[in-house]
């Protein structure tokens, strides 16, 4: 069966009563080197010399899924619509290392789900990848809870993140300091990770053909907060809320981006304070949020909150 056939598709669709869901973003891959591709880059970025699984969030009617089969020694797709999962397994009955699962990815818990689903691949060695094509409504709380639930301190073991977004929404996570497309979806994933952007995807590669093009990103998570910062408290839990703290100040320093930082953390921090740590990091105090790095937040929280 191939399900990147637009033909195919459609009447396998139409076989199980079922259409494109707007409400759930679907819009299926009907260029098969497109999702062959996908699956190469995320295999890439993990250890080829050990055992490895991929978590796939949303595999629609499997055109990724099929390839992420061939790269990886099991597959686990998540996949929030009902009405595929018997679709999903006639795709699939003969694929011994896929297991479809029917549930919200926002709503499980990514630890246990990974150690229920991947715990005999760990034992091995091995690591666990995850990958997907996320529209655009879901991308930015999918990633932050993905990469949430990551930290050195409580590791969910990822090798790596490969997802494919709305083209000006894998600018944003991909985009370094001072770059135009910079923003707090930029500065929260290189808090926890490195991210580059890898190819771009036209609408026409899509059934149905979505208003906008998407593009590759693959992202790694790296050392968290401390491999950035090296004044990180050292006890865990002071750790823990000291990122938490950097996160609230780029939540507050982007809430309003025409707003200097001394106006954009006045809700939390008195001008005179905010203004007194800038000159302390020999910043101008009428800079705004796009142009600190993750690290430069990490410094100025700390001034903030006393710790440096």
């Amino acid at each position: 069966m191939n399900v990147c056939n637009p033909a195919e598709v459609r009447a396998l669709l139409e076989r199980y009563q079922l259409a494109p869901k707007k409400g759930f973003g679907q819009n299926f891959l009907i260029n098969p080197g497109v999702p062959q591709r996908i699956a190469e880059c995320s295999r890439g970025l993990a250890p080829m010399d050990r055992p490895a699984g991929v978590l796939e969030i949303g595999p629609g009617v499997g055109a990724l899924t099929q390839y992420l089969s061939e790269y990886y020694d099991k597959v686990t797709a998540i996949e929030i619509d009902r009405g595929l999962i018997p679709l999903l397994g006639e795709v699939f009955a003969d694929h011994d290392n896929i297991t479809v699962v029917n549930a919200d990815f926002m709503e499980i818990d990514l630890s246990a789900f990974i150690e229920e689903h991947f715990g005999d691949i760990l034992v091995e060695g091995g690591t666990v990848s995850i990958c997907a094509n996320l529209p655009y409504y879901i991308t930015t709380p999918v990633l932050m809870r993905i990469l949430e639930n990551w930290s050195p301190e409580k590791p969910v073991p990822l090798a790596g993140i490969t997802v494919m977004v709305q083209l000006e929404v894998a600018r944003r996570i991909c985009a370094g300091a001072e770059d135009g497309d910079y923003g707090a979806l930029s500065a929260a994933v290189g808090l926890k990770a490195e991210a580059v952007k890898m190819f771009d995807v036209s609408a026409g590669n899509f059934y149905p053909v979505p208003k906008v093009a998407s593009s590759v990103c693959g992202i790694v998570p790296h050392g968290g907060i401390r491999q950035i910062y090296n004044r990180v408290p050292e006890n865990d839990g002071a750790a823990a809320k000291f990122a938490q703290a950097v996160s609230d100040t780029i939540g507050m320093a982007f809430g309003q981006r025409r707003k200097t930082l001394v106006n954009g953390l006045s809700g939390r921090y008195a001008k005179d304070v905010t203004t007194a740590a800038l000159e302390k990091m020999g910043l101008r105090t009428d800079i705004r949020g796009e142009k600190l790095s993750p690290a430069e937040f990490c410094k100025l929280t700390a001034i903030l909150q006393g710790i440096e």
